[in-house]
């Protein structure tokens, strides 16, 4: 066990601690404000404060774990060693900066909560982060941090045995439109005829009516692959399904239709299964409240969580709503167009509402790589070189690996071509350590 000695326990300082000494590195922390208490502890131990004790380990505290509510804080980002950092702590520090401070600015999203300018989507985009800006939207650097400060506390205390961590990977399937022209209707399936009829796209044409003739494979229908490669893996691939009504932004299949119910309960026999939650029911609780019943009454189990329509989050109404409906896990945590780390890590957290000043239950796992990013790259070997550079950051600190894609992403769809490649490539990374 670490212990901790601090002027003061607050949320923010048990919250930081426990996320980079327990989930990241795997040591159990307590913490103390008895000077007594911590001269007697004989193992691990590091003070927390302005000065320190004596010849302990001592990391200088910045003021933010110690405050309440947002504030406008001037960050200057510093190079250190292979990464970056900020809040320099000064030369009596073990580490030059402090990286609880740090960690908690980045993990709580606290840049989120500040005035920014969102996307058409209203997304909060990765131009107005602190990571993009400064060139370090590619590295974990939580993780990073976390294992400069395991260097620390192995030099100091030799004998003491740490945990060790694996590299693992969380494959993510988002379903929006389970088909292309499978069970749509009739209103849409005339529309849709007459709209690349005389847009002069004959072959779409072609191809909707052997699909509803059943002479041929809906191009949307790639499960049985997505299946296959979760049967050969001991690792869940985690799907989410969109059960919301039609709208202008939400087009899938109806939910009660029953070939479309068989879909999702076959998937869920081999996968786990969540919301993908529709784009109206991101700022109204009882329209996800009534979407979390209907995929639970499809599955009869309860949902693995949740990620949200457009990829998008705002904080802290988003998170506060899966929190009141007892949603597990949300998968939002990303950006669109953009490979890396938006909360600066690639392990997960827990919400911490900087509103209300506490932590939640909902746990975030952030993903770190959407099909639609590797778009930008116009070869395979360019689209493998981003890939392979993402992996190795996430595997020098033995993080999680979120990769989401498409259903149609493994379609024969010519924008997706050489994805399949990129899928087993990831898959391939846990087998290869």
């Amino acid at each position: 066990m670490l212990l901790v000695y601090t002027h003061k326990i607050t949320p923010r300082v048990k919250y930081t601690f426990k996320q980079v000494c327990t989930r990241i590195l795997g040591i159990p922390v307590e913490f103390t404000t008895t000077i007594e208490d911590f001269i007697a502890h004989d193992s691990l131990k590091i003070s927390y404060a302005k000065q320190p004790l004596s010849n302990e380990v001592f990391i200088r505290s910045n003021d933010l774990l110690f405050e309440q509510g947002l504030s406008d804080i001037d960050i200057n980002i510093y190079d250190w060693e292979e990464t970056k950092c900020f809040f320099p702590a000064g030369d009596k520090s073990a580490l030059p900066y402090d990286i609880f401070a740090a960690t908690f600015y980045l993990i709580s999203r606290y840049e989120e909560y500040l005035p920014h300018v969102k996307d058409n989507y209203g997304r909060f985009p990765a131009e107005e982060s602190l990571a993009f800006n400064n060139q370090f939207l590619t590295q974990p650097v939580v993780d990073i941090w976390a294992y400069k400060f395991k260097t620390i506390l192995k030099e100091q205390f030799p004998n003491y045995i740490f945990p060790d961590k694996k590299y693992t990977v969380t494959p993510v399937i988002d379903v929006p439109i389970a088909y292309r022209y499978k069970l749509v209707g009739v209103m849409r399936t005339f529309g849709g005829t007459f709209k690349d009829f005389f847009a002069f796209r004959f072959k779409d044409v072609y191809e909707r009516f052997g699909v509803l003739l059943g002479a041929r494979k809906d191009p949307f229908d790639t499960y049985k692959y997505i299946v296959n490669r979760q049967k050969k893996r001991n690792f869940k691939f985690i799907f989410f399904f969109l059960v919301g009504d039609f709208s202008t932004y939400d087009k899938n299949i109806n939910s009660q239709k029953q070939k479309f119910k068989s879909l999702i309960k076959h998937v869920a026999d081999y996968c786990k299964v969540g919301i993908k939650s529709s784009f109206f029911a991101l700022n109204d609780i009882e329209l996800l409240k009534i979407e979390k019943s209907r995929m639970e009454a499809i599955i009869n189990t309860n949902i693995a969580g949740s990620r949200h329509s457009f990829s998008k989050v705002n904080l802290p109404e988003s998170y506060r709503n899966l929190v009141e409906l007892e949603i597990p896990e949300d998968y939002t945590m990303g950006y669109v167009n953009h490979l890396g780390f938006r909360a600066g890590t690639c392990t997960p957290f827990l919400f911490y509402d900087l509103d209300y000043e506490v932590q939640t239950p909902l746990k975030i796992v952030p993903y770190h790589a959407l099909d639609f990013a590797f778009l930008k790259y116009n070869s395979l070997l360019d689209k493998q070189e981003a890939l392979d550079k993402l992996i190795k950051q996430v595997k020098v600190v033995n993080g999680n690996f979120v990769p989401v894609f498409h259903n149609y992403t493994f379609s024969n769809i010519p924008r997706w071509q050489h994805f399949k490649t990129l899928f087993n490539t990831i898959l391939d990374s846990v087998d290869e350590q």
